[in-house]
C-alpha cells in the first residue's frame, strides 16, 4: 500500500535505520489492511435462514417490506458494495456520498461523488436524496445506513436559512483554526438537517441498523461523521462558544451566526437529545484494529512494543517534540527496553498560521526532526489510515536520526519550514514523504517510533 517504500528504504544511511524504515513500511501496510471496510462489514454481517445477522442481534428479514441503505463517508462506497453482495434481491435501493466516483453499474446503490474537507453541490443533493427515501420509510422497514470518517463533510445537508457556501467558508474558518474534530462536528451539527440524530429522526418509525467505522478519538458515536443516527450531546450555545473560542464570529458568515442565535433563543428546533428509538449502531472498526496489527507486526520482528495511547491529541507539533523527548527517555531505558517500538493511535491539529503546505502527520513529523538527530538509530513515521493528510496527496511522513544532516545537505532549516506550516514541501525535498494514495478506509492517525 505503501508507493514509495523503495525511495522511503534508499533515503536510510545505515542498516540499521534501513530496517527500521522496513518495519515502519511493513506496519504502516498492515495498520491500513486491518480497517479494510469490506472484511469489517463481512465480520459484523451475516445473512442466514432469512435472518440478518448483525453482530449478536438478528433481525428477521421476513417481517420487513423494504430495505435501503444510505450514509456517507470514506469507506462507505466499499461497504455499500459489499452489503449489497451479502443482501442481493433482498436490498431495494439506496444512495450513499463517497469521495471518489465508483461504478454503479447494475447496482442498486447510487454512488455519489460528493466534496472532502469542503461540501459540495453534489453532496448536497446526495444527501436530500437520503432524507427523502428514509422519510418514505414505514415501520415495516429496515435503512441501514453506512457511515465512516469524512462523512460529515460527504453529506452536507443545509438548514432552512443557510447556502453551501455558509457551510464551506464556516467549515474551512473551521479546519485552519485548529478547532478539534469533535468542536468542528458541534458547529456542523446544528447548520445541518442530516446530522446529529436528524437522519434518524427521519426515518421513523422504520429500524435503522448504522455500519460505523470510527474516525474519532474516543469513538464517540455521535461525533464519528457528525453523529447521523445518534442523539446530539452538544447544543446552539456550544457551537457559538467553539466560535468564540477560535475567534471566528467576526468571520464567520451572517447568516450563520444568525442561525445559531436563533437555535439559543429557542426559535428553531434543537438536534434531538433522548434516545432514538428502533436505532442500533455498531462500531465495526476502529483506530484499535489499525494499532492491533502494527503491534503484531512489530512483536514478528522482535521488538518490545508498548501502545502508548489511542487518544492522541494536540497541537501537532507539540506532540512531534513530545515523541523526540520519548526517545531519549528509551534510550536510557524507559518506558520499555531496547529494541522498542512505541506506537500512539488518535488525531493531531494544526493552528494554520504560515502558508505553506502540508498536513497534520508531516507537521509532527518534521517538529520531531530536530529531536531524534540527537539520538542514535531511532525512526518515526505518522501516517493518516485514509491516505490523505491535509491537502495534500500524502498520507504523511517518516524521519530518522540522520534527517536533519540530510536536510542540512540541501540547505533546508526544519524550523523555518515548521513555522511556515510547509512539511510537505520539506519532506518532499528529502524524497520522505509516505505516500499510499486515498486507502479506501479511515480510522484516524497511527504514529510509529523505533528505537534501536
Amino acid at each position: 500500500m505503501v508507493k514509495n517504500a523503495d525511495e522511503l528504504l534508499n533515503n536510510s544511511r545505515t542498516p540499521k535505520l534501513r530496517k527500521a524504515r522496513g518495519v515502519l513500511i511493513e506496519l504502516a501496510n498492515s495498520a491500513i489492511k486491518s480497517a479494510d471496510p469490506s472484511l469489517a462489514v463481512r465480520r459484523w454481517v451475516k445473512l442466514e435462514n432469512g435472518k440478518l445477522l448483525v453482530g449478536n442481534h438478528d433481525f428477521d428479514l421476513g417481517e420487513v417490506e423494504k430495505i435501503i441503505v444510505v450514509g456517507g463517508g470514506k469507506a462507505s462506497g466499499a461497504m455499500g458494495e459489499t452489503l449489497e453482495e451479502l443482501l442481493g434481491e433482498k436490498l431495494t435501493e439506496g444512495v450513499v456520498n463517497i469521495p471518489q466516483a465508483q461504478s454503479d453499474k447494475n447496482s442498486k446503490i447510487e454512488f455519489v461523488e460528493a466534496g472532502h474537507p469542503l461540501p459540495t453541490k453534489s453532496g448536497v443533493e446526495g444527501a436530500r436524496k437520503m432524507i427523502d427515501l428514509l422519510e418514505d420509510l414505514g415501520p415495516g422497514d429496515l435503512a441501514i445506513c453506512l457511515i465512516s470518517g469524512g462523512g460529515s463533510a460527504l453529506m452536507p445537508l443545509p438548514s432552512e436559512g443557510l447556502s453551501l457556501k455558509d457551510l464551506q467558508e464556516t467549515t474551512d474558518l473551521l479546519l485552519k483554526s485548529g478547532a478539534t474534530i469533535q468542536e468542528l462536528n458541534a458547529v456542523r451539527k446544528h447548520l445541518s438537517d442530516i446530522k446529529g440524530g436528524q437522519m434518524a429522526r427521519a426515518a421513523h418509525p422504520a429500524r435503522i441498523i448504522s455500519l460505523i467505522i470510527s474516525d474519532v478519538v474516543g469513538d464517540r458515536l455521535d461525533t464519528i461523521a457528525s453523529g447521523p443516527t445518534v442523539p446530539d450531546r452538544t447544543t446552539y450555545t456550544e457551537a457559538l462558544f467553539v466560535l468564540g473560542r477560535y475567534e471566528q464570529t467576526e468571520k464567520i458568515p451572517a447568516p450563520v451566526m444568525a442561525h445559531l442565535k436563533a437555535g439559543v433563543a429557542r426559535e428553531i428546533p434543537e438536534t434531538p437529545k433522548s434516545r432514538l428509538h428502533n436505532v442500533f449502531n455498531w462500531i465495526i472498526a476502529s483506530n484499535a484494529n489499525a494499532l492491533k496489527a502494527a503491534e503484531k507486526i512489530g512483536k514478528a520482528h522482535g521488538f518490545n512494543v508498548r501502545i502508548l495511547t489511542t487518544t492522541l491529541e494536540g497541537e501537532a507539533r507539540e506532540v512531534g517534540a513530545r515523541f523526540s523527548r520519548i526517545a531519549k527517555e528509551v534510550k536510557e531505558g524507559r518506558p520499555i527496553p531496547r529494541p522498542a517500538l512505541l506506537l500512539s493511535g488518535g488525531e493531531t491539529t494544526v493552528t494554520v498560521k504560515g502558508d505553506g503546505k502540508g498536513g497534520r502527520n508531516q507537521e509532527l513529523i518534521l517538529s520531531a526532526v530536530i529531536g531524534v538527530s540527537s539520538l542514535e538509530n531511532v525512526a518515526i513515521a505518522s501516517f493518516s489510515t485514509d491516505g490523505v493528510d491535509g491537502p495534500t496527496e500524502a498520507a504523511g511522513a517518516v524521519a530518522d536520526t540522520l534527517t536533519l544532516q540530510r536536510a542540512k545537505n540541501l540547505g533546508l532549516d526544519p524550523s523555518e519550514y515548521l513555522e511556515n506550516n510547509d512539511s510537505y514541501h520539506f519532506f518532499e525535498s528529502l524524497g520522505d514523504l509516505l505516500i499510499t494514495g486515498p486507502t479506501g478506509t479511515n480510522v484516524m492517525d497511527l504514529t510509529a517510533l523505533i528505537v534501536l
